[in-house]
């Protein structure tokens, strides 16, 4: 847990020197030091829930551990991730009540691709040959809406998913919103473990042990698209982005010195050093979270797929106001194109310029409006920090290509093409796996 900037994020049953207590081993990192003190408690789970968290954790016996060690599971406001190593030692090695648990998950989680309205396995993104804690085996990728969490722990119930040890590692927001639900529900302990820091380290075992994780976008597309663009069709349009390619960029095996643009709700950018050495530089409530609120109040979509969707069929020229609206062309003297936004939704403060915008055309100006400022802000950080390696990662990401190419154009005009926008195959995952590496490491 947390207490006055002291993290404890280690425990092991130490022996006992007195027969009346627990005495509990711990490793305590703080801002500056890091020490190893023990700890001797009469009830030690009565006597806070996250001493009795960790008590939970020393009393679990090995075999118990060997089993609970490989799920790692990072829990976002939109999405769940969930990270499922399969080892390829035999069942026959496990106790046999620990056999019907292992096999019972492999079963269900291999019987489809797709679990419900919103489940889905990533196969095209599953690692074979992995070696985690001394095993070697096969990486999973899946994910579900956050909104169907009820429906989740329903469905583990139901195939005998929750017979596996009470264990679990995890990350996000929803490590802690839905902790008394695990608990009461499916009896499963969560331990919790920083978001950021699950997510570096995930990034940094995928750049070195994925080879083809890291790309960018061949010819980024401008957010208005080229100017003899502008009288293509929609579907004309959408084939122009597909036609663009991603390149491979080897990132690892040392991926830092970087900057990472965490795109979720809001967002936060990070300059990491190493794996234990980052910092917040920046960030900006204007993310993902924006788009699809702003999307919902004007547009009256129900989801980010569906203000993705009616983005992509909208025009933002419509409703934004450009720098050749105002100065009738390019804007030389300062090195303004003349289709570069002057003011975002700057038309629609006449009447006539509100009554021909179609929902279509505001959502796509939101999500130029959104990427357009993250971009910005990801620009001006890197020259600061006078680094040169942008990534950017996050659940606004998933599926949304356009963005994608956008923050890409927008990194590559601006910084006159001496940067890329940098993103990852394994999008959404980082955290989930790093939660599972952060267990396996203790």
């Amino acid at each position: 847990g947390k207490s006055n900037h002291v993290h404890v994020y280690a425990c092991q049953k130490a022996p006992q020197k007195d027969s009346g207590f627990v005495m509990l081993k711990l490793r305590v990192r703080s801002a500056m030091t890091e020490t190893s003190s023990e700890v001797g408690v009469k009830d030690p789970v009565s006597l806070c829930p996250r001493v009795g968290q960790l008590s939970l954790l020393s009393s679990r016996s090995a075999s118990e551990k060997s089993v609970s060690q490989w799920f790692g599971i990072d829990i976002g406001g939109t999405l769940v991730k969930c990270v499922y190593f399969e080892t390829q030692s035999s069942l026959e090695l496990h106790k046999s009540e620990e056999r019907e648990a292992i096999a019972a998950t492999r079963k269900f989680l291999k019987s489809a691709v797709n679990y419900g309205s919103t489940g889905k396995r990533d196969v095209r993104l599953e690692m074979e040959l992995q070696e985690l804690g001394g095993k070697s085996g096969l990486l999973h990728f899946i994910k579900f809406a956050t909104g169907r969490m009820d429906g989740f722990m329903n469905m583990v119930t139901e195939n005998g998913l929750g017979k596996f040890p009470k264990i679990v590692c995890a990350t996000g927001g929803g490590a802690f919103k839905f902790e008394k639900d695990f608990r009461e529900k499916l009896g499963v302990d969560l331990v919790k473990y920083d978001e950021m820091e699950c997510l570096i380290k995930g990034l940094d075992y995928l750049c070195r042990h994925y080879s083809n994780e890291c790309y960018f976008w061949e010819d980024p597309a401008k957010s208005t698209l080229n100017p003899e663009d502008r009288k293509r069709t929609p579907e004309d349009k959408r084939k122009r982005l597909q036609e663009r390619k991603k390149v491979p960029f080897q990132l690892g095996p040392n991926p830092f010195p970087c900057i990472i643009v965490n795109i979720g709700s809001g967002v936060s950018v990070l300059l990491v050093e190493s794996v234990n050495s980052f910092k917040r530089i920046g960030g900006t409530s204007v993310g993902g979270g924006t788009f699809v609120g702003l999307c919902a109040l004007l547009a009256k979509t129900e989801s980010f797929e569906d203000a993705i969707a009616l983005a992509e069929e909208g025009d933002s020229e419509k409703v934004d106001r450009l720098v050749r609206d105002i100065y009738g062309g390019d804007y030389d003297k300062l090195g303004l194109g003349g289709d570069v936004v002057a003011s975002s939704f700057g038309h629609m403060v006449h009447l006539e310029r509100r009554m021909e915008a179609c929902p279509e055309d505001l959502a796509r100006a939101c999500l130029v409006t959104v990427t357009n400022n993250i971009g910005a802000i990801a620009r001006m950080c890197a020259s600061i920090s006078g680094v040169e390696r942008v990534v950017y990662v996050g659940n606004y990401l998933c599926g949304n290509e356009l963005s994608m190419q956008m923050l890409a154009y927008a990194m590559d005009y601006w910084s006159q093409g001496t940067i890329k926008a940098l993103f990852l195959e394994h999008e959404g995952y980082f955290g989930a796996l790093g939660a599972l590496l952060h267990h396996l490491s203790e």
